[in-house]
């Protein structure tokens, strides 16, 4: 909590001064109160003069608006100084979120993030609210509703020493067993968010597969859970009032026994007896709300934790000591547009590679297909191309320079990805396809949007480029927000395209399409420099998605076991071998009807009668390259007659 204070109160400093010191005022009068009823009691009631009492209640009501004024004064510094610095913490939490890497938002998870950044800073600004009205008050209160018993009668005050202690040996109990529920709490919200976030996006699936009763069990059971640790830290937590206040009643009667015998022997006055409770009933209503506080304050404290956690964290990329790249000398020196040399990447506390033995280079203009079953790495291995993952082990380059040698915002203004998943925010299509470029003219959203086969669509809604677009895209189809997530790719003319598994919402013949216009898009432009042709990377599971490609990276369990042209990985790459025939017509594979394919023991691709594939394909020809092989060894480049 002093973490958080150090770093965001001192906007706020003069709020943390003003409110204080007000609420020692209205302490101040609180004290005085006491005073002035003794004096009401012994000069007033005691002598039956009329005058006197309502001379002192007058006093009372002035001594009363006084203090509330302050307590006003007091209330507004509280509610600006929570309020700010609950505003400054979450947006930067929100920044520091914005910063992390995919491993770190791997490692806390989205519900999580949620949470923190909402219900956490809640707590951390109850906290602050309750400190400034409430943390000087109370123990101000008390300390002098001590003193001044004391100064009354020396011998009375001997209850508050043997009161005092008893309530604080209860008050540490309970909230020393209070802190570990309170941490288990969070936690368990972070829980209540990630099922209420999996049921409401994925409503559609819930519904399709009648699993409504199934999510609703579940988030009840979450529910129950959190609502049991609740419970539990409830009654811990119940036990300091019922405790408190037998004590504080317990002393209130040991004062006026002790209190009576001093009056019928003239040591003591009534009203000095009085004014003694009242200060017995202050001093220990005190301690039980600074019991209260310390409630609170230690919720507050655990969610400071989470959030320290947080800004504290340290992204694992960063640009620092990055140098901007010379984009046009370094395609003047002709340097590959994307090579990786042996790269690899496991994930954290992984014992297997979710990449391994990425060996490859790509001249700009060239497409890279990436193709493998579920699960092969396919995903992460292009995602070490714009850094959104650092390779563990060798190295991943762009443009010749080590990305990590890359300025962030320069490297992922040079790559444009498309993820798997199209995501789209809420506002319109052309805010959506103005991320990469906030300049952009319509011209150039018309034809990114065009080259994405989405021009015709978005022309025939009413607002055209201007159409609200919901959160998430939900007024869109999935084919139609893969289409416009490639189009805010393509603005700001990249040059380097990762279509992660983007199309597979489309049909056939847009996607065929889809890669034409790409293909055919000629070169991107290099702001302030000469133009270059635009490297295309295409993740899919289509063999026809890929097979036009320059270079095909075949992926199995992380590995990469084939690499080469199709023609080439056909006839050597067993993996890529059975996906393409678990996908493509005999036709396509160049067999006749009556011709058998079988796998050779060696993974070779050859007709039943023993002749191999190579010398029956379309054309009839042995193809351009025979570098590829399966597992693949070496570095394979992309070259125009196949790989090199």
């Amino acid at each position: 909590m002093f973490k958080l204070l150090r770093r965001f109160a001192g906007a706020y400093r003069r709020y943390f001064i003003v409110g204080p010191a007000c609420k020692l005022l209205e302490v101040f009068f609180d004290l005085l109160t006491p005073l002035v009823i003794a004096r009401m009691i012994d000069e007033g009631v005691g002598a039956h003069d009329l005058p006197v009492v309502l001379r002192y209640g007058a006093l009372l009501l002035i001594m009363a608006a006084i203090g509330m004024a302050f307590t006003l004064v007091c209330q507004k510094m509280a509610a600006l100084a929570s309020q700010g610095m609950g505003t400054d913490i979450r947006c930067d939490l929100y920044r520091s979120i914005n910063r992390l890497s995919y491993a770190e938002l791997d490692r806390f998870g989205t519900p999580s993030l949620i949470t923190r950044i909402t219900n956490d800073v809640n707590q951390v600004q109850l906290a602050i609210a309750l400190g400034i009205r409430q943390l000087i008050r109370w123990p101000f209160l008390a300390v002098g509703s001590m003193v001044a018993a004391l100064a009354i009668d020396l011998k009375l005050g001997l209850i508050f020493l043997v009161s005092t202690p008893l309530i604080g040996i209860v008050f540490w109990v309970v909230m020393a067993r209070s802190v570990p529920y309170y941490q288990g709490m969070q936690r368990k919200l972070d829980r209540i968010g990630l099922i209420c976030r999996e049921g409401l996006s994925g409503e559609r699936v819930v519904r399709a597969f009648v699993r409504e009763r199934h999510e609703r069990d579940r988030f009840r059971a979450a529910s129950a859970d959190q609502a049991a640790t609740a419970i539990a830290v409830g009654k811990l937590s119940s036990v300091l009032n019922p405790v408190t206040f037998l004590v504080m009643n317990l002393g209130v009667c040991a004062i006026l026994w002790a209190g009576g015998i001093q009056v019928n022997v003239g040591a003591l006055s009534q009203g000095e007896v009085m004014a003694f409770v009242n200060y017995m009933t202050q001093t220990l209503l005190s301690i039980v709300y600074v019991a209260n506080l310390v409630v609170v304050f230690t919720r507050a404290s655990a969610s400071a934790t989470r959030v320290n956690e947080v800004l504290e964290c340290e992204p694992s990329i960063s640009d620092a000591g990055a140098q901007p790249v010379d984009v046009e000398a370094a395609l003047a020196a002709g340097a590959p547009a994307v090579r990786m040399r042996d790269a690899a990447f496991s994930f954290p506390g992984s014992a297997a590679r979710a990449v391994d033995g990425a060996d490859f280079a790509l001249r700009p203009g060239q497409t890279l297909g990436v193709i493998g079953g579920t699960g092969s790495g396919k995903s992460t291995l292009v995602s070490l191309i714009p850094r959104l993952y650092d390779a563990t082990a060798g190295a991943v380059e762009v443009l010749g320079r080590d990305v990590r040698a890359w300025p962030l915002k320069q490297l992922r203004r040079v790559v444009g990805v498309v993820p798997q998943k199209a995501s789209l925010v809420s506002g319109t299509i052309r805010s959506n396809l103005c991320w990469r470029d906030a300049a952009a003219t319509d011209d150039e959203l018309w034809d990114a949007l065009a080259c994405a086969q989405a021009a015709d669509f978005v022309q025939k809604l009413p607002m055209g480029l201007d159409s609200p677009v919901e959160a998430g895209g939900k007024n869109f189809s999935g084919g139609q927000r893969q289409r416009l997530s490639i189009a805010r790719a393509l603005v700001g003319e990249p040059l380097v395209l990762i279509l992660d598994d983007s199309a597979s919402a489309l049909d056939f013949k847009t996607d065929a399409a889809l890669r034409h216009a790409i293909r055919l898009r000629g070169v991107a432009r290099v702001p302030g420099a000469s133009t270059a042709p635009l490297t295309t990377v295409i993740v899919s599971q289509r063999v026809s998605s890929v097979r036009d490609a320059d270079l095909i990276c075949v992926m199995r369990r992380g590995a990469v076991v084939g690499l080469g042209a199709h023609d080439e990985l056909l006839r050597s790459c067993k993996v890529y071998q059975e996906i393409c025939l678990s996908q493509l017509k005999r036709e396509e594979l160049g067999l006749a009807d009556d011709e058998v394919l079988e796998v050779t023991d060696d993974g070779e691709l050859e007709l039943a009668n023993g002749e191999a594939l190579a010398t029956v394909g379309a054309g009839g020809g042995a193809p351009a390259a025979t570098a590829a092989a399966c597992p693949a060894t070496g570095s394979v480049e992309a070259s125009d007659t196949g790989v090199a």
